[in-house]
């Protein structure tokens, strides 16, 4: 059978409720995605146009736009501040992904409070509507020091103020099929500039050695973009209200194993440093460095058939792709 390709002019819920599909994935979809243009929002494009389905990417500069373009998506104008356009993008589209976030620290809770009602503005949009919206968060304060799983939902912690998870399920319960993928608070590959294993390599170079804080046993959870690309688009098509993801391929490795394999790369030595003296030599990414976060992704597989298969971290490392 040959599937129509559905228009977002018609109404979702018959789309999403005939008999005649078996499960979401049978549909062709126009999706509209925040950061698009990003680390892993160019891999979540790329998945989705792979499986047949059209996408609609926000793009704040001729640069990303451009970028869009040469991979075969649309272009639709805009940020995540401009709200009319974030209304414009939801309207047109079967389902939304919230890939996009403003990583400025220096300002964390403003750019946390522009993330929410970014959120909130394209939840009202797609109330009542059953449409997937799939918003990310992070595995990494979900469970600090235990083994974090899908159904842990903690409470908002004032010094992390983050809410997408919370306005997702407000999404949720208005009529929308609002779900959360948690990303691995490393997610590597190819074209890894910002993330922690680059940061790590540039302190590790700077100071000649590469560290890790006492016996280095606090344990990091990890996945490959393109891995996660792959779990955005599994959710999209098939995830229920209010449920979390976790985008996490490896559930525990610890830092030290992290901080030795980038020292062998480096071709410098490997330390251990007091956690008296993580803030002199981490500078602000000591809290990260701490972190102890080991985090479960069984559920997340046994029920979105979501395997997988990329390289592990410690392979890209190896395979010199932070350090060339």
């Amino acid at each position: 059978m040959v599937l129509a390709k559905s228009n977002a002019d018609l109404d979702k819920s018959f789309w999403l409720m005939h008999p005649i599909f078996v499960s979401l994935k049978e549909i062709i979809m126009r999706v509209f995605i925040t950061g698009a243009t990003g680390f892993i929002g160019t891999a979540i494009v790329q998945e989705l146009l792979n499986a047949g389905h059209e996408v609609l990417g926000l793009a704040r500069s001729e640069a990303s736009a451009q970028k869009l373009i040469d991979a075969g998506a649309e272009v639709h104008r805009g940020d995540l501040e401009d709200l009319a356009s974030l209304r414009s993008g939801a309207a047109q589209s079967d389902g939304v992904i919230h890939a996009g976030f403003i990583h400025d620290f220096s300002r964390f809770a403003a750019v946390c409070q522009v993330d929410k009602v970014a959120i909130e503005t394209i939840g009202e949009v797609l109330a009542g509507s059953n449409r997937p919206f799939i918003v990310t968060s992070g595995t990494a304060l979900v469970s600090p020091g235990k083994l974090a799983t899908e159904d842990i939902v903690p409470p908002l912690n004032p010094s992390w103020p983050r809410a997408s998870e919370q306005t997702a399920d407000t999404a949720a319960a208005k009529g929308v099929r609002a779900a959360s993928v948690r990303l691995s608070p490393s997610v590597h590959g190819d074209d890894d500039k910002h993330g922690f294993i680059p940061i790590l390599v540039t302190i590790a170079r700077e100071k000649g050695f590469s560290a890790y804080i006492g016996e280095g046993l606090n344990r990091w959870n990890a996945v490959h973009r393109l891995d996660a690309a792959k779990l955005f688009r599994l959710a999209l098509e098939n995830a229920n209200p209010a449920t979390r993801y976790h985008a996490s391929a490896e559930e525990a490795i610890t830092v030290k194993a992290i901080a030795e394999a980038i020292g062998k790369q480096l071709n410098i030595p490997v330390k251990s440093i007091t956690a008296e003296t993580a803030a002199e030599h981490f500078g602000w990414f000591a809290q990260m460095a701490a972190l102890d976060c080991p985090a479960s992704s069984t559920w997340t597989q046994q029920n979105l058939n979501w395997h997988p298969t990329h390289p592990t971290l410690l392979t890209d490392i190896e395979n010199g792709i932070y350090t060339k």
